[in-house]
């Protein structure tokens, strides 16, 4: 079905009140998409698109992180269900970090632990025995 307006110029002119390049393809908007990225849209680029092209950081190969399981002091309440210790190292977590509150003294026996965990576990009247392997 055509439009109203192209039912006014159909037959009478060229073009059917499309104008020269429009109504087939995407000439008339000069491509589709990123076309003409480095052509006729240079400035479109350098202006809203400065970091589109080129490298950005690095990532090391996945053999060289280390990914720790890591667990906060404020989940070590509830995971210790009431016991006054609490083996991390059996549960699959290898590293204690000092993110939340501890209210009861637990001792924790973990791989690893940053330095403020051990802090906040020790002020709540507990110790972390570290077990590295």
């Amino acid at each position: 079905m055509m439009g109203t307006k192209a039912n006014k110029h159909r037959g009478r002119n060229r073009y059917h009140g499309r104008g020269k390049k429009a109504g087939r393809g995407a000439g008339k908007r000069g491509g589709r998409g990123n076309a003409g990225i480095n052509k006729h849209r240079v400035m479109t680029r350098i202006k809203y698109m400065p970091n589109h092209w080129g490298m950005h950081g690095f990532n090391r190969h996945p053999t060289l992180r280390t990914v720790h399981v890591t667990a906060n002091v404020g989940q070590l309440e509830e995971m210790a269900k009431g016991a006054e210790s609490i083996n991390l190292t059996e549960m699959g977590i290898d590293k204690l970090l000092g993110s939340g509150q501890l209210r009861v003294g637990l001792n924790v026996i973990v791989n690893e632990a940053s330095a403020r965990a051990v802090e906040k576990v020790e002020e709540a009247g507990g110790s972390v025995e570290l077990d590295g392997n």
